[in-house]
């Protein structure tokens, strides 16, 4: 497609999104950032890495290489929250997560955010209805499963530290209920702590392709990064991101795999 969106296309009824992993940031956009270092931050470090595996499931793997500082391909287009009274982060982010200024000046009015949105946000969900409507047309069924990371402990956005497995359905209704249950019981079996629609519910891709009756059954993983990251107690530009390490991701690799694996036996099984 572009250099910044990746379709790896499989015919098995699975679709893989990473929409968090990027780290690129035009220079026009970064010349008015209070630090690159500050915008790349809360990237989904690594999470194309602890799913490298996904195409040779026969999945259908879909990444941009932007980074969610730009504009967040998660979140409402509209600009309402998917949380409504928590903290949390816009359409193009103006905080980090822990709530410190990206820009030095001026923020992104709404003809800047209308332009990040026609150059990157309308191409990754393009992508993924087009990913959807194929794939929909092979299979009865198919689950799209979008997969996250997120630091452990993140104060203004939950208490305390967050389980390894938060696992998002929008409360029950972006997939069925055996597929989460599914999901639920293979991350409960690694011994991890594990969540259903706790903190994270799931985001907009989530929410806006999630259609069980239409035979699309959308789930979110978000991982807690201490699962395959040597997280250290203070972020600082010196540390972080830390480097993958493949002997600390094989510790959760597995489970990942086992769920895809899940999710590809759900999606199979006549409806």
């Amino acid at each position: 497609m572009t250099a910044w969106l990746s379709v790896q296309r499989g015919d098995a009824p699975l679709i893989v999104s990473i929409p968090h992993a990027g780290t690129a940031i035009p220079a026009k956009i970064e010349a008015q950032l209070v630090s690159p270092w500050l915008a790349r931050a809360d990237a989904d470090w690594y999470v194309n890495y602890l799913y490298s595996f996904a195409h040779d499931l026969g999945a259908t793997v879909i990444a941009t290489a932007i980074s969610r500082s730009v504009i967040d391909v998660n979140r409402d287009p509209g600009g309402r929250s998917l949380y409504p009274g928590q903290a949390t982060t816009g359409l193009c982010p103006t905080t980090t997560f822990d709530g410190v200024s990206l820009y030095k000046g001026a923020e992104p009015d709404a003809e800047e955010i209308a332009a990040r949105r026609l150059a990157f946000f309308d191409p990754y969900h393009a992508a993924i209805g087009a990913e959807v409507a194929r794939l929909r047309a092979m299979h009865p069924r198919i689950v799209l499963y979008d997969a996250h990371a997120i630091r452990s402990h993140v104060p203004r956005l939950f208490d305390g530290a967050l389980p390894v497995f938060n696992i998002g359905t929008n409360s029950g209704a972006s997939c069925d209920p055996h597929l989460s249950a599914r999901v639920e019981a293979m991350c409960k079996s690694s011994a991890w702590p594990t969540v259903v629609d706790g903190r994270f519910k799931g985001g907009w891709i989530t929410r806006r392709y999630g259609r069980p009756a239409e035979g699309v059954h959308a789930i979110q993983m978000e991982l807690a990064m201490r699962a395959y990251l040597r997280e250290p107690r203070e972020i600082t530009e010196g540390n972080w991101p830390p480097p993958y390490i493949d002997e600390v991701a094989a510790l959760i690799r597995p489970n990942l795999a086992n769920v895809l694996r899940r999710c590809l036996g759900f999606a199979k099984e006549s409806s």
